[in-house]
């Protein structure tokens, strides 16, 4: 009834003959895995070195690349600051004084018409300055000294339109509503330039530049129009409130 287990069949040591034994490894795959293992350590030391040229390029061109960019800066700014000591929204403190002599004048060529044509007149005091009378940013006003007696603004009626008294000088900016060099207005004012003055507003813009007034102190019937975006001023006639 009762079926005998001897221990030893269960918990002896097992038969040799179903032991397997591990596989057996080529000599060559043994060699290729030595070689793996050396090539990856000399690959990744080679990494390394290469990792570490680069950060101390990288290291060495930063304080170069920025020394040089400070100097381009100090440079722009340098040539900055001179391009905008005219104009730039600037508007001077007072007009121009009265001239106190009229400069020499060159003299009169005939042009092909017969007309007049005065020799040309440089206002460019520095090379950045416009070819223009201008007010300089301490409120020194270049061209502004023809004196009294200057032919190009006279007028035989001074303001027979009326007189400008709209406001004059900081504190009174225009805006330019629309026009040309003939008829232009702001704020229900009109005036014309001077003839004379004409290409002094080739790059005004006549639907939107800020412009200040000031009286002329040695010109009867004229008034000074400031131009603050470009720092340029030229003669103008009050046409009146029309």
């Amino acid at each position: 009834m009762y079926m005998a287990i001897h221990v030893g069949d269960v918990l002896g040591p097992p038969d040799k003959s179903s032991v397997t034994a591990p596989p057996h490894l080529p000599s060559d795959t043994l060699g290729s895995s030595a070689r793996w293992r050396t090539t990856n350590f000399s690959g990744g030391l080679y990494m390394k070195n290469v990792v570490a040229l680069l950060t101390l390029l990288f290291a060495l061109s930063v304080p170069a690349f920025l020394l040089a960019r400070g100097a381009g800066a100090q440079r722009g700014g340098q040539q900055r600051s001179g391009a905008r000591d005219v104009g730039g929204g600037h508007v001077p403190a007072h007009g121009p004084a009265p001239a106190r002599s009229a400069p020499p004048r060159a003299s009169e060529n005939r042009a092909p018409e017969g007309r007049p044509q005065d020799n040309s007149r440089s206002f460019r005091d520095k090379p950045s300055h416009p070819e223009a009378p201008h007010v300089h940013h301490n409120d020194q006003w270049v061209g502004h000294d023809s004196g009294r007696d200057d032919p190009h603004y006279h007028i035989d009626h001074p303001w027979e339109h009326g007189r400008f008294n709209g406001g004059f000088g900081r504190g009174h900016v225009f805006r330019l509503g629309g026009g040309d060099r003939e008829r232009f207005w702001f704020g229900g004012f009109y005036f014309s330039v001077a003839p004379y003055d004409y290409d002094y507003t080739a790059d005004w813009l006549w639907d939107g530049d800020p412009i200040v007034i000031y009286e002329d102190p040695d010109h009867d019937g004229w008034y000074l129009a400031y131009n603050s975006r470009l720092g340029t001023y030229v003669h103008v006639q009050y046409l009146g409130p029309r």
